[in-house]
């Protein structure tokens, strides 16, 4: 680092007032920190590593102080790096700021091969930190496991499922996949059906694999009960809000089956509770979902075929969380590999469920050719909608898929509605009523258009004094 680019660094952190997913500082006016290897941990176990700032104390408001002696603190300093496994290479910088001298220690951040690096001295459990926003925390016994995972290339979808046999497979599942793979892999066709199972990781020493039960038993939850997907839509925008009635979920699901079955439970369980954009132009209604239909369902199925299997997480289902101004889909299993988040999409990924991608791929239900991100971006695009925002939070990924609630209400679809609202409410309606006649969810035809015209006059409650009783009704007069 160049002595004016710690000194334009300084300043941002002294203007900031905090400390950030790469900069740490350090006060150092009375001698070397003795523990540093919580952050060159968490340094090393994040792209880009990150940079420790000696000489400014976070307790005086980032203030500038002067280090007790440069020299004696890089070396210091440089005997911590060592001690860590795999020794860091730190880069110093010294810089002079109003005649206090100042020191940066830059720690790269380490090949993905090598993490997590931790501190030989407690161990890999103990001394492995990962770092969060502008603290670092100790990596779970799940986060360690990846690291490891992708280094030795384990593969937990063909991982015996040890409660689960082969009398459970669906016979025309798997009469069908066996005659896809003789017709389509030539060098196949003269095999046994037991030798095709087994070749292609369906079974393994004579019991169904993981990847073998999620896409042919018959109920699959039978030996992975949480190997499902939740779905829930939340009245509000975040979990905890509740509904006209007190109500946590307007719509709570669980969804079971192969993996095939399941997604397209999914897809359902999303149109179902979709509201509708309707577009009134030139006299003419046009009715819209409010997500495009194919990205929703390439979200689902990323979830379900690259989420992580292993013993770690098989419990804890894929979860769909629909709130009224965006959808979250969220699976177990970060970013797999070298890919960042950036690289989505346009490069070509590792796969960390190989075999299960291949047999999802000859089901017909995933094409398999790195295209879901693309499609989804693009399908968003289509429909005027913001990008998708994918994230990778310490072992799980989600992805957002937001409506443009705020908004997205055309000012012809309201006047259409209350329109129409206040003339089917002649004869006093409940709350599902007036839903089922919008096509909206309850909360929301309340909100969006019960409520302002209430507000207006326009519209009376049969109950004034208790506006949120069971038995209400609103009419127009």
């Amino acid at each position: 680092m160049q002595k004016e680019d710690l000194i334009k660094l300084i300043e941002d952190i002294q203007k900031q007032r905090c400390e950030t997913q790469t900069v740490e500082v350090k006060a150092a006016e009375h001698g070397c920190p003795t523990k540093l290897f919580d952050t060159l941990s968490s340094f090393s176990n994040q792209d880009g590593g990150g940079i420790i700032i000696f000489g400014i104390d976070e307790e005086k408001g980032y203030e500038t102080v002067n280090v007790y002696d440069p020299q004696d603190l890089q070396h210091r300093v440089a005997e911590q790096c060592k001690q860590m496994q795999p020794a860091v290479r730190s880069l110093f910088t010294v810089c002079e700021i109003d005649e206090k001298m100042i020191v940066s220690a830059e720690i790269p951040g380490i090949e993905l091969s090598e993490r997590p690096a931790f501190y030989k001295g407690v161990g890999r459990i103990k001394g492995s930190y990962v770092r969060v926003g502008g603290a670092d925390e100790p990596m779970s016994e799940y986060e360690i496991y990846s690291y490891d995972a992708y280094r030795r290339r384990v593969r937990d979808d063909i991982r015996i499922a040890e409660l689960a046999d082969v009398s459970q497979f669906k016979p025309d599942a798997i009469a069908k996949y066996i005659e896809t793979v003789k017709k389509e892999k030539e060098n196949t066709a003269k095999l046994s059906d037991d030798q095709i199972l087994n070749l292609m990781g369906i079974v393994k020493e004579g019991k169904p694999t993981l990847a073998g039960v999620l896409c042919f038993s018959e109920y699959p939850q039978a030996a992975f009960p949480q190997l499902c997907i939740t779905a829930v839509v939340v009245p509000g925008l975040k979990v905890g809000e509740k509904g006209m009635d007190g109500e946590r979920f307007t719509s709570n699901k669980r969804i079971d089956g192969t993996i095939g079955e399941m997604v397209d439970e999914a897809v359902l369980f999303v149109q179902r509770n979709m509201r509708e954009k309707t577009i009134v132009k030139e006299g003419k209604r046009d009715d819209k979902t409010e997500y495009p239909i194919d990205a929703v369902r390439e979200a689902i199925l990323n979830a379900v075929m690259h989420r992580d299997y292993s013993i770690h997480t098989e419990g804890a289902p894929v979860r769909i969380l629909m709130f009224n101004d965006r959808m979250e889909i969220w699976n177990d299993g970060g970013l797999y590999g070298k890919i960042t988040i950036d690289g989505l999409g346009k490069v070509h990924a590792d796969t960390r469920n190989q075999v299960l991608a291949n047999i999802l791929e000859i089901q017909k239900v995933a094409e398999n050719r790195y295209s879901g991100i693309p499609t989804i971006r693009e399908e968003m695009k289509a429909y005027n909608l913001s990008e998708p925002i994918f994230e990778s939070k310490r072992g799980s990924f989600i992805v957002t898929l937001k409506n443009g609630y705020d908004a997205h209400i055309p000012n012809s679809e309201t006047v259409y509605f209350e329109e129409n609202l206040i003339a089917f409410c002649k004869t006093p309606r409940t709350r599902d009523e007036i839903a089922n006649y919008l096509g909206k969810t309850q909360y929301y035809a309340i909100k969006t258009f019960v409520d302002p015209l209430i507000e207006k006059g326009q519209l009376k409650m049969t109950i004034p004094d208790k506006p949120k009783s069971r038995n209400q009704k609103y009419y127009s007069e």
